[in-house]
């Protein structure tokens, strides 16, 4: 028996330091859903990679991505989805409103967790941000309470403004709100809006066509599409052409020549994704993680294209900016 008891022990000392190195060495899969192509938001999928290797995950030795670009097309972010599932993923990463509610349609167990996406309960992802309830959690913009902030700076920025352009794709589940709360604060700040639908990024030379006269700037609307770096780098263009000073959410756009900027710095927002990844895999679940909302909100104004514009930014606005690009 004594001898038994001795083959158990020395068995079980050579199992073990085995048994460890293989849990070491478990490889888990993530999926990372997007709207735009690969190559449009470069900025925000490193942010999200950063994140994971500061909490100790490296690709190819505990970790792998699978990522999935709808190449700007809403209609194929479910088929997508569908593939991500279908790779039986650990979690699905979902970048912006569209693809988070495509994976939301694709799947009811994989955890889900979601970023850049403005309102989480209005368009039905979650049932409350502090327990949102089924296998879906991540982080919010809060940009839908965002809009009257961005047309008050747009104001400040234009003191004679009266009428604003506002560009918005209505092919996004969050185009509903952001309307009705861009709405309202231009009616607290006697501001006429005229709004611009857009589907297709390459009907944005036609739709800046339709501006009316009367219109002093552009309100571009929170979107993966209009977001993106194409995008932000045409509606620059676009604006400057027809002479538009104009807000956005990003900061990039800021960078690529728009006037301003005003919210949380999406890189930042995609980096503490990681940290909710790590804990699902460490097996918490996606319900029992509030969703967590920005803290930082960053105004950047660029004063090259202001000069562009003949525009004279006050001093009282430049001294809020976050960043003034000369």
């Amino acid at each position: 028996m004594r001898r038994i008891g001795l083959a158990v022990v020395l068995t079980l000392s050579v199992l073990a330091p085995l048994v460890a190195e293989a849990q070491a060495e478990k490889v888990y899969r993530i999926g990372f859903l997007g709207l735009p192509s690969a190559g449009d938001t470069p900025e925000l999928v490193a942010a999200f990679r950063q994140g994971l290797r500061d909490l100790g995950y490296a690709e190819g030795k505990n970790i792998s991505i699978d990522y999935r670009w709808a190449e700007g097309r809403d209609d194929r972010l479910p088929a997508l989805a569908v593939e991500l599932v279908r790779l039986k993923v650990d979690v699905i990463v979902a970048s912006a409103t569209p693809p988070a509610k495509a994976a939301q349609g694709a799947t009811d167990r994989i955890p889900i967790v979601f970023t850049g996406v403005a309102d989480p309960i209005g368009v039905g992802l979650v049932d409350n941000l502090a327990r949102p309830g089924r296998n879906i959690t991540g982080f919010t913009t809060t940009n839908v309470e965002l809009s009257a902030k961005r047309l008050e700076f747009l104001k400040a920025a234009v003191p004679n403004l009266t009428h604003v352009a506002v560009l918005v794709n209505q092919t996004n589940p969050q185009a509903p709100s952001l309307r009705k709360q861009t709405e309202r604060g231009s009616s607290s700040l006697g501001l006429e809006l005229q709004i611009l639908e857009v589907e297709r990024a390459e009907n944005l030379p036609m739709v800046f066509k339709k501006i009316s006269r009367r219109v002093g700037g552009l309100l571009v609307l929170p979107d993966p599409l209009l977001g993106s770096g194409d995008r932000q780098i045409q509606i620059a263009a676009l604006a400057l052409k027809h002479r538009l000073p104009t807000m956005e959410r990003d900061r990039r756009f800021v960078a690529v020549g728009g006037l301003m900027s005003y919210g949380p710095n999406a890189a930042d927002l995609h980096r503490e994704a990681a940290r909710h990844v790590d804990k699902i895999l460490k097996g918490t679940k996606p319900a029992d993680l509030p969703v967590e909302q920005p803290t930082k909100f960053e105004l950047v104004i660029n004063l090259k294209t202001a000069k562009a514009l003949s525009l004279t930014i006050p001093q009282s606005l430049l001294l809020r900016a976050d960043q003034v690009i000369q």
